[in-house]
């Protein structure tokens, strides 16, 4: 079992007027090579949650294992674990500083102890994974698009060599082609390595279509915890906390309620194109 958060709470500003109980109670196990998706409205804990994965936060209580470490315990090294537990920030973009994008992306192996030649070797096989084209990486960073700006962000992790990767809302910001190249780079790169990832997102169009599992956080509790049909089938229940389920599960409803013989647990464009083919092929 890679992680596992044990009664995690999360209070800020404690014993004061301003206090706030940013999570409450969370309990979950996250499997090696499994690709988890992590929904919830602003302020529903979520990007707090990956947060203590990786140590940046402290559990106001519970505790948190990684592969069967306590990573409270005080001998427990947090920059192994973050070595270990890559976190890619919302708009990471913003954390890119060096003069090129290779030395932007060797920064964290450097930081590790390798050297200058074995961070670059590191660097550019990050970059090859998150399909950066080479005669951008002398470039500086700051002339690239956002969605490049984006790989080049994602790669700096990678080139740590985590077990663990961590994306809060990756896609923030970009156009609908480069939101989609850069998670099918993501689902490409979980396919290919089998490495755990978790995605914090807003778009159940992605969830939907790229998870295994669908955590959904609602006021620093989990509401939900389970498959992507499963989740979505409580569309009303995710309407009422201020979110919705896949476009197509409206659609298929809507069928439905017309007499079409649809599969309204369909998540994904190619099984709702399927289910309503079948329906009136059937008809």
């Amino acid at each position: 079992m890679s992680i596992i958060l044990d009664h995690i709470s999360y209070v800020y500003g404690g014993d004061t007027p301003l206090e706030v109980r940013a999570l409450d109670d969370v309990c979950l196990q996250i499997p090696d090579g499994q690709f988890l998706g992590i929904i919830g409205h602003t302020g529903s804990g979520k990007s707090t949650l990956v947060q203590h994965m990786n140590g940046l936060l402290k559990a106001t209580s519970g505790h948190i294992y990684f592969n069967g470490e306590d990573i409270y315990d005080k001998d427990f090294s947090m920059k192994k674990l973050r070595s270990k537990v890559g976190l890619v920030f919302q708009y990471p973009e913003y954390q890119l500083f060096e003069i090129d994008v290779l030395s932007d992306v060797c920064f964290g192996p450097k930081n590790l102890g390798l050297s200058r030649k074995e961070a670059e070797l590191k660097a550019a096989g990050a970059l090859r994974k998150v399909g950066l084209p080479m005669e951008l990486y002398y470039q500086s960073p700051f002339e690239l698009s956002g969605g490049q700006k984006r790989r080049v962000a994602i790669a700096g992790v990678l080139a740590m060599e985590p077990e663990v990767l961590i994306l809060d809302e990756p896609t923030a910001g970009l156009d609908p082609k480069g939101r989609d190249e850069i998670l099918h780079q993501i689902k490409q790169l979980q396919t290919e390595t089998g490495m755990t990832i978790l995605l914090v997102s807003h778009s159940m169009e992605d969830v939907a279509e790229y998870v295994d599992r669908i955590v959904v956080m609602n006021r620093g509790r989990v509401l939900y915890d389970d498959v992507p049909k499963k989740v979505f089938s409580h569309y009303k229940e995710l309407e009422a906390i201020g979110l919705a389920a896949p476009q197509v599960t409206y659609i298929l409803h809507e069928l439905k309620s017309r007499g079409f013989d649809v599969d309204t647990a369909s998540t994904t464009i190619e099984e709702a194109a399927e289910t309503v083919s079948r329906a009136v092929l059937g008809r």
